[in-house]
């Protein structure tokens, strides 16, 4: 009985001095970037207004350089969608991630392991339609869930990450050329962090309770360019502006570490987009 009272209060001690850590945020970094994109979209289009679309985009960082590092990642995604009326459209699909390694150093052990460069994602959205005259807006909502396989630390990251984004869209379709330019911006934000990661008021846990945050503002101009009834271009610029909270737990040291990241990117790419 002795032993086992003892091994409560060990175990009662270590739970109090984890929750006693200090909570430190001593670190900012600015990352600016600029990428290059390419894409292909293809769409098959069935009765009753469901779509099923295959798309392929690969993106490149030209700067800063890095060694042989301008591959930086490729989207795989198939999605399904259904407009049950003109002004709703539901879809929900998954994406294949390939993510290419941060540093020429670290490029073979990163490749060597699929843990490391292979993500996956699922999502569900709903967009409400609005047409005037040729003016086309939508409001999308979005859930996402990632997921990825390599070991982390429940502490500091989780495993399966779920995102919720908004994004407002203006398209206008042209009567004398055939080009649809549009304008979009999307917001997004977390929905389940881990505790140490959620923002607190000062970067202090003990004011109060911590929250979620916005860690993602994404703002697009483009337009598209019609060759026929089936083929088209996609040309863009966008620009992301990205926010993370990077945590390391230090047992020995007895605090928690934050590091905030601030990541404005700029991004210029075009799509081929085959419908039939």
């Amino acid at each position: 009985m002795k032993k086992v009272i003892a091994f409560c209060c060990a175990l009662l001690c270590v739970c109090v001095s984890a929750f006693a850590w200090d909570y430190k945020s001593e670190k900012k970094e600015v990352n600016n970037s600029f990428q290059l994109r390419a894409g292909a979209d293809f769409t098959k289009k069935f009765d009753h207004n469901v779509n099923l679309s295959i798309s392929e985009e690969l993106r490149f960082t030209v700067a800063p350089f890095v060694g042989a590092t301008v591959f930086n990642r490729s989207f795989t995604t198939i999605d399904l969608s259904y407009k049950p009326i003109e002004y709703l459209k539901i879809d929900a699909g998954y994406m294949l991630k390939l993510i290419g390694a941060n540093s020429e150093a670290k490029s073979a052990s990163h490749w060597a392991d699929p843990n490391e460069y292979i993500r996956h994602r699922v999502f569900f959205s709903v967009t409400g339609i609005y047409k005037y005259e040729r003016w086309q807006f939508s409001l999308r909502e979005r859930a996402l869930l990632d997921m990825r396989t390599d070991s982390v630390n429940p502490l500091e990251k989780n495993a399966f990450d779920w995102t919720m984004r908004h994004k407002l869209q203006v398209t206008y379709s042209s009567h004398r050329y055939p080009i649809k330019p549009y304008c979009w911006v999307e917001l997004a934000n977390t929905l389940n962090v881990p505790e140490y990661q959620k923002q607190y008021k000062d970067n202090d846990p003990t004011n109060n309770q911590g929250t979620q945050y916005l860690e993602r503002i994404r703002v697009a101009l483009g337009t598209k360019y019609k060759l026929d009834s089936n083929n088209a271009f996609n040309f863009f610029y966008r620009f992301d502006w990205t926010y993370t909270r990077d945590i390391n737990v230090t047992k020995n040291k007895g605090y928690v570490e934050l590091t905030e990241k601030y990541s404005p990117q700029h991004a210029i790419g075009f799509t081929y987009e085959f419908d039939w």
